[in-house]
């Protein structure tokens, strides 16, 4: 086991006697790691190494922060620095702006739906992407920020009417702002046609609104504008705009919905594993069959069950099921719905096959997805990492240790352009996460989702620890620590070249 050469003889923190899984997909063997700093200096025999902080790691897992690869946890940086929902999962990186919607740059006293599920409307304060970004430098979070451009919120701030296609000018304005935003440090535009704000968009809209992330090497995150029976058309029209914008597409909670559509990921997931061989793209997902957005009728009638999670109309139905309150309050879906708007609900709408199909395919990242703001989120927020290692890897066996944290580190790295990091090795930025692969659990459940998960053992983000197990016996939990370590990231150029691990 190699070191670095020469081994420095001391160290600010070490980590002895660790399992490590780097983050690459290689098998997992014994190795100290010592950080100085923010960086990893040495890994592997490290016993020449003296430390000012030793952390005994026998029998547990030490591996990359995870990267959450998929959040709206814009507003959510700034208010609730501590980041707890995210740290107490092993979290150290999150990927901010997705769907099309992202806080900045929108002035608005009431942002339409689907903006609002980002928080309270005194978020959107922004008049540039660049001063957003300059309050989260000003004060920092406790996990590092990968920031994305939402085309909806473009949308929101540059017309007056949304139910259209953009006129010239106003696609002017967009693209002014998205290459503003790009020199500000964007690594990209996610678009969300799905939603109301930007169903109207066309594709060649999209294209030259979007046209800077082409000069600035960016990427093209969607949720696409229909993830159930014309899920194909959809990803087809996705690929088109990366190809049109010669830039890597991620395609966003990555699922087939509605009951008419179970099983269809073997197609979907043929499709892009056939288009990968042609230009650059990924996929996140949760590992959850339920989904969670804006209260709408079309999702209602695709799922199962619906239960509502928050809801300004009628503030009582928070927690309920849907076709329950139909009952209860004798009405119809078309006047509950206008009963209970603007609200958000949770949609029990795949099929647990598909989750597992796509969670194991080769370019999927994960993300958590998560609402931070709702009183009722879907558990995805609290639980998602904790429950992959929990569930996939020990329970189901889906996927190995190893390949499930290189979908949670290295791969997401690797996706979006994050150097040095991602991966334990000397030179590497010290995100790290240390836990019981025997005993971490996600808790959170969809009757009661604010839940901290068990065995995660230690949370460090550039060096700093952010997470620390409790000290109270029998508490299996843990509390996160004022670090305020995290950091506004940069995207670095890269070749987009994939290494797969078996899963």
């Amino acid at each position: 086991m190699a070191t670095q050469s020469p081994a420095p003889r001391r160290a600010d923190l070490l980590f002895r006697n660790a399992t490590v899984v780097d983050g690459t997909g290689a098998a997992r063997r014994s190795a100290d790691v010592a950080v100085t700093g923010d960086r990893i200096v040495a890994v592997g025999d490290c016993a020449g190494i003296a430390a000012d902080h030793t952390v005994d790691c026998s029998g547990r897992v030490l591996a990359p922060g995870f990267i959450d690869a998929h959040t709206h946890d814009d507003g959510y940086l700034l208010v609730h620095r501590d980041m707890t929902p995210k740290v107490s999962q092993g979290i150290t990186t999150v990927v901010t702006g997705n769907c099309g919607i992202s806080v900045a740059p929108l002035l608005s006293g009431a942002p339409p739906q689907p903006l609002d599920l980002l928080g309270p409307a005194a978020l959107f304060r922004f008049d540039t992407f660049a001063q957003w970004l300059d309050a989260l430098r000003a004060a920092p979070a406790n996990v590092n920020v990968v920031p994305l451009l939402g085309h909806s919120t473009l949308r929101v701030r540059a017309m007056p009417e949304l139910d259209r296609p953009a006129n010239d000018a106003e696609i002017a304005a967009m693209r002014a702002e998205v290459r503003l935003a790009m020199e500000a440090g964007a690594f990209g535009v996610s678009t969300g046609t799905f939603y109301p704000p930007a169903a109207a968009a066309t594709e060649a809209e999209i294209i030259a609104v979007c046209d800077p992330v082409r000069t600035h090497g960016g990427l093209y995150s969607t949720h696409l504008r229909d993830e159930t029976d014309a899920i194909v058309p959809s990803i087809e029209e996705a690929l088109r705009i990366g190809r049109a914008l010669d830039c890597p597409v991620v395609f966003s909670h990555h699922k087939v919905a509605g009951k008419r559509n179970h099983g269809r990921s073997a197609e979907t997931l043929g499709l892009l594993a056939e288009a990968a061989r042609l230009q650059p793209l990924c996929l996140d997902c949760h590992p959850y069959p339920a989904t969670s957005t804006m209260l709408r009728l079309d999702r209602v009638r695709q799922s199962t069950r619906t239960l509502i999670t928050w809801s300004t109309g009628y503030p009582a139905a928070g927690g309920r099921d849907f076709h329950e309150l139909m009952q209860e309050l004798g009405l119809d879906e078309e006047a509950l719905l206008a009963r209970l708007r603007p609200a958000a609900a949770i949609y029990f709408i795949m099929d647990e096959r598909d989750v597992a199909r796509i969670a194991q395919f080769p370019l999927t990242m994960f993300g958590s997805d998560g609402l931070p703001f709702d009183p009722r989120p879907h558990p995805r927020q609290w639980g998602t990492f904790p429950r992959i290692l929990a569930r996939m890897v020990r329970e189901e066996q889906l996927l190995t240790l190893e390949a499930a944290i290189h979908k949670m580190s290295g791969l997401a790295a690797q996706q979006y352009g994050l150097q040095d990091r991602g991966r334990i090795a000397p030179g590497a930025f010290a995100d790290l996460v240390l836990f019981d692969a025997q005993r971490v659990q996600d808790r959170a459940t969809f009757e009661d989702p604010l839940q901290l998960s068990t065995g995660i053992d230690g949370v460090w983000v550039n060096g700093a620890q952010v997470w620390q197990p409790s000290a109270q016996a029998g508490d299996a939990a843990g509390s996160a620590l004022p670090a305020f370590s995290g950091r506004v990231l940069r995207r670095v150029a890269t070749d987009h070249t994939v290494t797969t691990t078996p899963s």
